[in-house]
């Protein structure tokens, strides 16, 4: 297949696959294998709660994972988690206040908006290329990424929160 540099962005969706340079689809094992990495039912496991549940914490990713292999443990999850971010193939952000969350959205230039009211996170993307916001100065460095954080009332909350003040 090949695909325009301009509209591949558009084709990635990286919480069930990621494109290769050469136009190749991988899955999570052919991810996996490409980072030298085992393969692992413990490991299939974390990145499948991920496709379900993405800005999961490690919590939640135990519970899911635990009711299809009893032996899980914590333990063993925060070391796949570590392992994955290591490699490039999670994400882990660590909104203010919260446990760090993990996606498999890796491979482009996005930050996360935070609602206050019950927490629930999705993601923005940038209008332009990385890093979307620039520095007053750069103190001599190479900028190549900017780590943003939105935080707000979803419309949800918003909702609730006027009804609240009706009564």
């Amino acid at each position: 297949i090949i695909v325009p540099a301009t509209k591949l962005k558009n084709l990635i969706d990286s919480n069930f696959l990621i494109v290769t340079v050469l136009g190749m689809i991988q899955d999570d094992k052919d991810m996996l294998k490409a980072c030298d990495l085992s393969i692992t039912p413990m490991r299939l496991a974390v990145l499948d709660v991920l496709k379900d549940h993405p800005h999961a914490d490690a919590d939640l990713i135990f519970n899911v994972v635990k009711e299809k292999i009893e032996t899980a443990s914590k333990q063993t999850i925060y070391n796949n988690l570590h392992t994955l971010v290591e490699h490039g193939l999670l994400r882990e952000i660590k909104p203010k206040g919260r446990s760090s969350l993990f996606e498999t959205r890796t491979k482009d230039n996005h930050h996360h908006i935070v609602c206050r009211g019950c927490d629930l996170v999705i993601d923005t993307n940038c209008f332009d290329k990385a890093p979307c916001l620039d520095p007053m100065h750069d103190h001599g460095f190479i900028i190549d990424e900017a780590e943003v954080t939105f935080w707000g009332l979803c419309p949800a909350c918003q909702k609730s929160s006027n009804t609240k003040g009706e009564n």
